[in-house]
């Protein structure tokens, strides 16, 4: 059944932030800001696991390490950057929480905005969400999309336990978003295989990710939401490098 995966994905979002709701009610605020930098910390490592590991590649018999994707990654962020910045993606998403916010009548939860737009980056972005997507538009295969739920499902636990309500409906920008690329699955197939637009999508996202674990850790520093058309550029950055041949 084409769709299962984000189903599935949708609902142990939507269990996690109960569970973690449910926890974080016994936890005092001093606690609480402890472990929201921890969780950002947390979220730091995620990033910069995901991000070494698609730049960094051993080479020869002698395990040498040789950097990948370093001009990909740069261009990717800074034309996407600027072009988030342009479109202000990161204000219609804020506005987009505030909207849910008052049609689910949470005006005592004062952090409900930051918590819904980064936990929404946190589950969204990244290549589990794109690849399972596809595979489960095309092949009826749930299997990423099952372990990505999982992932969610205690990442969501986490956060909604130090920062409340607003992680709950990081369920929507998922289920719109994956639903959406399966939806799509046949238009995207071609350009997702082709390249490395997969690992170069993953680099990315885990730069992004790494960036919403300072947010959390230290304070808004960066406007994630405004470096979302960055992924769209990596894969467009990978074909044409793979198309036409050229690295830069």
């Amino acid at each position: 059944m084409p769709g299962l995966g984000t189903i599935v994905n949708v609902v142990a979002i939507i269990l996690g932030a109960g569970l973690g709701m449910l926890f974080g009610k016994k936890i005092n605020e001093k606690i609480r800001t402890s472990l929201t930098a921890v969780l950002g910390l947390s979220v730091m490592f995620v990033g910069a696991s995901g991000a070494m590991s698609g730049m960094l590649k051993a080479v020869g018999t002698d395990g040498s390490i040789e950097t990948y994707g370093t001009m990909m990654m740069i261009i990717s962020l800074v034309v996407g950057t600027l072009i988030g910045e342009v479109l202000k993606i990161e204000d219609r998403l804020e506005k987009f929480g505030e909207w849910i916010k008052k049609k689910v009548h949470a005006h005592n939860e004062q952090g409900f905005v930051p918590a819904f737009v980064n936990t929404s980056l946190v589950v969204c972005v990244g290549a589990m969400a794109v690849v399972g997507s596809v595979e489960d538009g095309l092949l009826g295969s749930h299997t990423t999309l099952f372990a990505k739920a999982l992932l969610d499902f205690l990442i969501v636990i986490m956060m909604a336990s130090t920062m409340g309500l607003g992680c709950l409906f990081s369920f929507v920008p998922v289920g719109i978003l994956q639903g959406s690329i399966t939806a799509l699955s046949k238009l995207a197939e071609p350009v997702l295989s082709y390249g490395t637009v997969i690992a170069d999508l993953s680099l990315v996202g885990s730069v992004m990710i790494f960036a919403v674990g300072v947010n959390l850790a230290f304070g808004k520093k960066f406007r994630v939401g405004n470096m979302l058309p960055s992924l769209i550029i990596a894969v467009a950055y990978s074909a044409a490098s793979a198309f036409f041949g050229f690295s830069i």
